[in-house]
């Protein structure tokens, strides 16, 4: 996956997640966790790339991390 890829994917589930939130009460929990642990993937991944890239090593060599990983990252 390239990063226009990633960025198209990062989009569908935010549009996904504006969906699900906007319905209230009703909303789906197990989804709505569930994107938003691929959303912190999916930008670790982004940023994996990017840095590679700007100190000359291969973007494609980034790999995704588990969510467990990620997600104890700081903001």
């Amino acid at each position: 996956m390239d990063d226009a890829e990633i960025l198209t994917f990062i989009q569908k589930l935010v549009d996904e997640e504006h969906a699900l939130r906007s319905e209230g009460e009703g909303v789906d929990r197990e989804r709505l966790d569930s994107i938003e642990k691929m959303l912190d993937q999916c930008w670790d991944l982004l940023r994996q790339r990017r840095a590679r890239r700007e100190f000359g090593d291969d973007p494609n060599a980034a790999a995704t991390r588990d969510a467990g990983t990620v997600e104890g990252y700081q903001q």
